[in-house]
C-alpha cells in the first residue's frame, strides 16, 4: 500500500528522533540503503487521525545542512530533490527543549528550503524538570509553523502530533530567519536563473555543496563551479556570515519565548557523574568492572535456560533415531539439521543478555562517555575519536559497525578503522568462547566473587580491544594521508533506560542471530553431513568388510558401533579434507576434526559450534542422549589417550578465532564499502597470518 503523505524525520543527534520514529511506526519498519548511496535510511508507517496512511522516513541526524559526512550529506538531498523518492512533503523537525539554541540552527535552514515544516519540541518533560519554560504559542507565532510538545520517551504528545500532520498545510508558511540574497546577491540570482528556481537558499545551498549533489548534472555542477569563480565565492566565509546571522535570529526568538532559572544554569547532575564515570584514571575502571560484571552475567544467568535448550535438542536428536525407521533421511535429520540447529539456538539465553546490556548503556547515555574516553587512546594509535563508535559497536557485530565508519571524514582513519574492526569480539565469537572456556575452565570463584569462567570471557573482549589498537598503530605508519581527523561528538544527559526498548532490542537480536546465523549454520550442516556420511571410491564398503571378520564378533555393539563410525568418518570426504589440512593445523594443536570446523568456520565464526555438533553426532554418538559440551568433553585423542581439548588446544583454538577473518558477510561489506577488493583481501589475509602465529605461540607456552 503507497501511502498518500511522505514525511521526513529531522533533527540533531540525541534530540530523541529515533525514538519518536519508533513511537510513530511501531514495529512497521524496514532499513535500506538511499539509492546510490551505501547509507543507510529507516522508513516505516503510520495511521493518522484523518483515516490516511503517512510514510514516515529517519533521515540521517546531523547539526547542519553543510555536510561534514556522508549520512549527513543525505538530508539535504533528500529535501531539495524534488524528483527523489523519499522527497517528503512534510518535515517534522524535532527539537531539543533542553538545548533549543543549538537545536534552532538546523530548523532555521531547513525551513528556508521552503517545505511545509511542523516543529516536535521534544522532552518537555526534562525542561520542565529543569524549570525551562517556553511560552508554545508565541513560539509557534515568532517561527509561524505548528510547534507540538511531546516527550517521546513517555509516548506524551503524539496523538497531538500526528493530528498536526493530519492537518499540516500543503505549502510553506513559515517566517523568514534570515534574509539569504545579500551573503552572495549575484551568484545566487545568476544561479537561480539558470538552474530555475525562485528559492535564494536552494540555490546557496547549491553553490556550496553542487560537487556531491546527484540532482545535478555534471554540466550544471561545472557551469555551478563556473560562476563561483567569476564572483569569488568563498563557500567557509559565506557559512560563517550565514551562522552568525542565523544565531542572531535564535538568540532574539529565545529571548522572547524562553526562559531559564538561574538554578538551571547551574552544573547539571550529568556532568557531575561524569567527573566520575569520565574520569582519566576511574573512568577506565569503571568500564572494566563494568564489563567484568556483564560477562560474569552472561555466564551466570544464561546458565539454566541454555541447559534447558541443550538437553532439549538432544533428547530430540535421540528421539528421532527411536522412532523415524533407519537410514539417510533419519540421520540427515537428526545429525545433521537438528545437530546444527542446536548449535543455534543454544546459544540465544547469552545473545539475548548481552545485547541487553549494550542497549541499557546505550539508553542510559554511558556508551557515548566510553567513546569519549577511548579518543584519548585513539589519537596516540592515529585514529580519529569517531574510530571509537564502529569499534564499540563491533562488540555486537562487525557489518553495521564498518558501515558506520561513513561518519569519518578522514580517508586514514576511515580505512584504519575498517581495517581493525573485525578483531573486535563480536557476538559471533560469543558461542565458541563460551563453550570452549566452559569445557576447560573451572566454575571457581575468585576470592569468592568473580568466576573464573566469567573472567577468562572479560579477558577475551579486552584481548580485542588492546589487539584493535595495536594493530591500528602499525597501520598508522603503512597508510598515508596528510588529512587530518577530529572528533565532535555531544554527549547526551544520563537518563533511566527504557525496558521496553530493552526488552525489544533483546527480541530483535537474537531473532536476527537465529535468522541470519541459523540459515548459514543449518546450510553447512547439511552439507558437512553430507561429507562426512559418505566418502570416496568403496573406503566405506571396504570398513564394512573390515568389521565383518571374525575377530570384531566378540566386540560388544556399543563399541563396534563406535569404531565403525568413527572409521567411517575418518574415511568419508570431510574426513579427507581434515587430514588434507591436519599437517598445516597440527602445531596450533588441532587434529582434522578441528581443521573441519575451522574451514566451514570462514563461511561465519559460530558454524564452529554446529560443525562440532554435527561431527560428534556422526562419530557414533547420535544415539546417545548428550549435549555437544559434552561429547566434546568426551573426546579422546586416539594417538595421546588424552581429550582432544585440552587447555592449551582450548586457548589455541580461541587465539585462532579471536584474530582470523571468518564471516564472508564482513569480507563483502569491506568490498562494498571501499569499492575495492584489495583491502578485503589484506584484511582477510594479515588476520589470518596473525590468527596462525599468535595460535602457534599460545599452543607452544600451554601445551
Amino acid at each position: 500500500m503507497k501511502a498518500e503523505l511522505r514525511v521526513a524525520l529531522v533533527g540533531n543527534p540525541n534530540t530523541g528522533k529515533s525514538t519518536l520514529f519508533n513511537v510513530l511506526t511501531g514495529l512497521n519498519q524496514k532499513i535500506g540503503n538511499f539509492p546510490g548511496v551505501t547509507v543507510d535510511k529507516k522508513t516505516g508507517f503510520c495511521d493518522l487521525p484523518d483515516g490516511r496512511r503517512a510514510e514516515i522516513i529517519d533521515l540521517p541526524g546531523t547539526y547542519s545542512l553543510y555536510p561534514k559526512s556522508k549520512d549527513e550529506s543525505i538530508v539535504f538531498s533528500v529535501l531539495a530533490d524534488r524528483a527523489n523518492d523519499h522527497n517528503p512533503n512534510l518535515v517534522v523537525v524535532i527539537l531539543d527543549a533542553t538545548n533549543l539554541k543549538r537545536n534552532l540552527l538546523l530548523y532555521t535552514q531547513v525551513a528556508d528550503l521552503k517545505i511545509p515544516v511542523i516543529v516536535a519540541l521534544n522532552m518537555m518533560d526534562l525542561a520542565k524538570k529543569s524549570g525551562i519554560s517556553i511560552n508554545v504559542d508565541e513560539f509557534s507565532k515568532k517561527l509561524g509553523v505548528p510547534v507540538i510538545p511531546i516527550a517521546a520517551r513517555k509516548v506524551s504528545g503524539i496523538d497531538e502530533l500526528k493530528k498536526a500532520i493530519s492537518f499540516a498545510n500543503k505549502i510553506a508558511l513559515q517566517q523568514e530567519s534570515i534574509e539569504i540574497e545579500p551573503i552572495a546577491p549575484a551568484l545566487i540570482a545568476q544561479i537561480s536563473q539558470e538552474i530555475g528556481t525562485d528559492n535564494p537558499y536552494f540555490a546557496l545551498q547549491l553553490a556550496h555543496q553542487h560537487e556531491h549533489l546527484q540532482f545535478l548534472t555534471p554540466a550544471q555542477s561545472d557551469r555551478i563551479e563556473e560562476l563561483e569563480k567569476e564572483h569569488n565565492f568563498h563557500s567557509q566565509k559565506a557559512q560563517a556570515t550565514e551562522t552568525i546571522a542565523r544565531y542572531n535570529f535564535i538568540n532574539d526568538l529565545l529571548f522572547d519565548t524562553v526562559t531559564i532559572p538561574e538554578t538551571a544554569r547551574e552544573e547539571s547532575m550529568s556532568n557531575k557523574i561524569d567527573r566520575v564515570l569520565t574520569h582519566r584514571v576511574f573512568g577506565f575502571v569503571i568500564f572494566i568492572g563494568i564489563l567484568l560484571f556483564m560477562f560474569q552475567s552472561i555466564f551466570a544467568w544464561s546458565a539454566y535456560p541454555m541447559d534447558l535448550i541443550a538437553n532439549g535438542f538432544a533428547w530430540l536428536q535421540n528421539e528421532l533415531h527411536v522412532w523415524l525407521p533407519a537410514g539417510p533421511a533419519t540421520d540427515l535429520l537428526a545429525d545433521g539439521i537438528v545437530a546444527g540447529l542446536s548449535g543455534v539456538m543454544v546459544f540465544i539465553p547469552q545473545i539475548a543478555i548481552l545485547f541487553a546490556f549494550i542497549s541499557i548503556l546505550e539508553d542510559t547515555g554511558y556508551m557515548s562517555r566510553v567513546t569519549f574516553m577511548m579518543d584519548k587512546i585513539m589519537r596516540k594509535v592515529g585514529l580519529n575519536g569517531k574510530s571509537v563508535v564502529p569499534l564499540i559497536g563491533g562488540f555486537a557485530c562487525a557489518v553495521p559497525s564498518i558501515m558506520s565508519t561513513r561518519t569519518i571524514e578522514n580517508w586514514k582513519d576511515r580505512m584504519i578503522t575498517i581495517m581493525v574492526t573485525p578483531l573486535i569480539t563480536c557476538s559471533a565469537r560469543l558461542p565458541v568462547y563460551t563453550l570452549l572456556i566452559a569445557l576447560v575452565v573451572p566454575k571457581k570463584t575468585v576470592w569468592g566473587i568473580f568466576n573464573m569462567q566469567g573472567l577468562a570471557l572479560t579477558g577475551m573482549y579486552i584481548l580485542s580491544l588492546v589487539s584493535a589498537v595495536i594493530v591500528a598503530w602499525v597501520f598508522k605508519f603503512i597508510l598515508k594521508s596528510r588529512e587530518r581527523g577530529y572528533f565532535i561528538m555531544e554527549l547526551p544527559v544520563y537518563r533511566m533506560p527504557r525496558w521496553k526498548n530493552v526488552l525489544h532490542s533483546m527480541y530483535d537480536r537474537a531473532k536476527a542471530f537465529v535468522l541470519q546465523a541459523g540459515k548459514v549454520i543449518i546450510a553447512v550442516s547439511v552439507i558437512l553431513w553430507v561429507l562426512a556420511s559418505y566418502g570416496p571410491g568403496n573406503r566405506f564398503d571396504n570398513i564394512d568388510k573390515k568389521y565383518a571378520e571374525p575377530q570384531y564378533k566378540t566386540w560388544k555393539a556399543d563399541d563396534l558401533r563406535h569404531a565403525i563410525a568413527t572409521d567411517k568418518l575418518e574415511n568419508s570426504y570431510a574426513g579427507v579434507l581434515g587430514h588434507t589440512i591436519e599437517p598445516v593445523i597440527r602445531p596450533l594443536g588441532f587434529d582434522w576434526k578441528i581443521g573441519i570446523a575451522l574451514i566451514t568456520s570462514f563461511a561465519a565464526r559460530e558454524v564452529f559450534v554446529g560443525t562440532m555438533a554435527t561431527i560428534y553426532s556422526v562419530d557414533g554418538d547420535a544415539d546417545k542422549l548428550d549435549t555437544v559440551q559434552n561429547k566434546m568433553a568426551n573426546a579422546i585423542n586416539p594417538k595421546t589417550g588424552q581429550p582432544v581439548f585440552t587447555l592449551a588446544v582450548a586457548f589455541s583454538l580461541m587465539m585462532f578465532y579471536a584474530f582470523a577473518m571468518q564471516c564472508a558477510s564482513t569480507v563483502a561489506v569491506v568490498y562494498r564499502e571501499t569499492k575495492n577488493w584489495r583491502w578485503p583481501v589484506a584484511q582477510f589475509a594479515y588476520m589470518t597470518v596473525l590468527a596462525y602465529v599468535i595460535s602457534l605461540i599460545t599452543y607452544q607456552l600451554l601445551k
